[in-house]
């Protein structure tokens, strides 16, 4: 018998603990909603600005690097629509810095309700993935305008961003379930995944482009730096959405193959990340 399993009393009967996904799906879906709503109309409650406040956070930081990187040291000159492919990596690193860093202490925020009810426990890290694509959503449109008002033209190839952002969501709810549940055991999870992010914030063509990458250093280097799936799908982004003289993430990587690696990686990470919430979930209870 399992560390996480009981017998009924009387009846012989094997009891288990509170799982990932629970009996019935529609009650994960349902709860992971509600908490995130909640969590959305919390963050701003009282707040003058509201949800404007989600707004201007990127658009401040986008003012700042675009006149360090842009205006100073002039980069970015010879890339077209530079300043709104800049905003658009600001944006989708925001979204995976907020979700993944949220979720490393959702179970732990959440002790009181892991203690007493029983319910599927994906909900609470996934409540935290959902809450931040209110905010990429939010902060999706001013991206679209500055697009349009600098001279850019709505094009087919925009079908293609609910597609990329849905392998964005697959990409940090691996990682969003691997780190809540390991952080209930391990705390130094916390501390190790936000040197991770600064990791990937510079190796990953936020501030610049994979082609710049390519031209100051090889083409090798950008390959490599393109299998991060981050990395693949913001340049498939810029190339999709900003403008086709952007690198897509097939030219990025070296050829329409090495795309699966990308693939690959996000694949193993929703994998790895479920197979380690599924088996601390019954224990959550026990380990806060």
């Amino acid at each position: 018998m399992s560390a996480h399993a009981a017998r009924g009393p009387g009846y012989g009967r094997l009891v288990k603990g509170p799982t990932a996904l629970g009996s019935d799906p529609r009650r994960l879906i349902t709860l992971a909603v509600a908490l995130a709503v909640t969590d959305f109309k919390l963050r701003f409650f009282g707040s003058v600005l509201g949800y404007l406040w989600q707004l201007m956070r990127p658009l401040l930081l986008f003012g700042v690097l675009y006149a360090v990187f842009s205006l100073f040291f002039e980069v970015g000159d010879d890339v077209r629509f530079f300043p709104v492919a800049l905003l658009l990596g600001i944006v989708l690193f925001n979204f995976v810095a907020e979700s993944t860093t949220g979720s490393v202490r959702s179970l732990v925020a959440r002790e009181s309700l892991v203690r007493k009810i029983e319910f599927p426990r994906l909900a609470v890290p996934m409540a935290t993935v959902l809450t931040a694509i209110f905010n990429l959503a939010l902060n999706l449109l001013p991206v679209f305008v500055f697009l349009l008002a600098a001279g850019g033209k709505p094009r087919w190839s925009w079908l293609e961003l609910p597609f990329l952002v849905v392998l964005l969501v697959l990409f940090v709810s691996g990682i969003a379930m691997l780190l809540s549940a390991l952080f209930v055991r391990y705390r130094d999870v916390e501390p190790i995944w936000d040197v991770v992010l600064q990791l990937m914030f510079y190796g990953s063509p936020v501030l610049y482009t994979l082609q710049m990458v390519a031209d100051r250093t090889s083409p090798t280097v950008a390959h490599l730096l393109a299998v991060n799936p981050f990395a693949a799908l913001l340049q498939q982004m810029r190339h999709a959405i900003i403008d086709p003289s952007h690198l897509s993430a097939a030219q990025a990587l070296g050829g329409q193959a090495r795309v699966l690696l990308p693939l690959l990686v996000i694949a193993v990470l929703v994998a790895l990340g479920y197979r380690v919430f599924s088996r601390e979930a019954p224990r959550v209870a026990e380990d806060l």
